[in-house]
């Protein structure tokens, strides 16, 4: 194993320790609120999951967007399409075959080394998009040990965890010894997101299910049934669809899984290889054009280069 440079390291700040599902991407707020069929539109930092790896929010300033109403919001999201679904059950196929990580011991650590760029504007100045630049997430396998986070020119953040086995947040959680006791079942694990987003989330259903799965799949090591499981339930929520010629932070092309979040002009994609349906990275897209960002702009991008389990934060595998 070798071990990194020291870099300087600091706490997070109070409170930091739960963000929303863009903790390894731009962090969203609305100005307004606006009303949808009777009940507001919360902002996309509603999400209150424990959230480990954090060092882009807590170290960038948030873009602001203007939450924007629908243009028909009593129209319901259409189911997925044939091609979406049966793209999904390929990707779900593949990680079926995913290789094992073996034995994985309570006081491990699941390292990711990922390529990220992250759009950040600030008062007096224009929005910008970093270029793309590394980072590397240790996450405790039990939820128990103090995690960390190092990006490059930004220095390291020790995180310790929020929420432990069983307390408020486990069940929503990335922690290997928690994703590792999901059901396998697709039907099963479609329950389990109904159930259990909502509870997290000010977002609405769908959106907070297929986002929880973004979250678990993100910064963690999911074992090949639960993924799978993951995937064929991601095929039954409404408003999933396919995006093609994707590139990840790394440049590397790909197809998505993808879905319009209906309370903000975002678009949340998962990126894979169009060949082994391999999971490349995330991307976010601006819809429309709002608060100084263009339609069409990326305003996240990651790329995951690497997963691995090691012995202590710090150590790279």
């Amino acid at each position: 194993m070798n071990q990194l440079p020291e870099l300087p390291e600091r706490d997070l700040p109070p409170g930091r320790h739960r963000l929303l599902k863009e903790h390894l991407m731009t962090e969203i707020r609305h100005e307004t609120p606006t009303v949808r069929e009777g009940r507001p539109v919360l902002a996309r930092n509603r999400w209150l999951r424990p959230a480990l790896a954090a060092a882009a929010v807590a170290t960038a300033a948030a873009v602001t967007f203007v939450a924007l109403p629908s243009s028909d919001p009593g129209t319901p999201a259409r189911p997925p399409s044939r091609s979406t679904v049966a793209l999904l059950e390929d990707i779900a196929l593949a990680a079926e075959h995913e290789k094992s990580y073996g034995t994985v011991r309570d006081d491990q650590f699941v390292y990711v080394e990922s390529r990220v760029s992250y759009t950040h504007s600030g008062e007096g100045m224009k929005t910008q998009v970093d270029p793309p630049h590394r980072q590397e997430v240790w996450m405790s396998v039990d939820g128990l040990h103090t995690g960390l986070v190092r990006e490059a020119g930004l220095g390291g953040h020790s995180v310790p965890p929020d929420v432990k086995p069983g307390k408020v947040g486990w069940e929503v959680s990335s922690f290997y010894n928690h994703v590792k006791t999901l059901p396998t079942d697709a039907g099963a694990m479609y329950a389990y997101l109904a159930r259990t987003a909502p509870k997290y989330s000010g977002q609405e259903r769908n959106q907070a299910m297929f986002v929880l799965v973004g979250d678990l799949l993100r910064d963690a090591i999911v074992p090949p049934k639960q993924s799978a499981a993951l995937f064929r339930a991601v095929a039954r929520i409404p408003g999933v669809s396919t995006v093609e010629g994707v590139k990840d932070a790394a440049g590397r092309p790909g197809v998505a899984i993808a879905r319009t979040d209906p309370d903000n002009p975002l678009r949340d994609e998962w990126i894979f290889d169009a060949k082994t349906y391999e999971f490349l990275g995330e991307r976010e897209v601006a819809t429309k054009d709002n608060a100084g960002v263009k339609k069409g702009t990326v305003t996240a991008n990651t790329a995951v280069l690497r997963r691995a389990v090691v012995d202590r934060a710090g150590e790279r595998p």
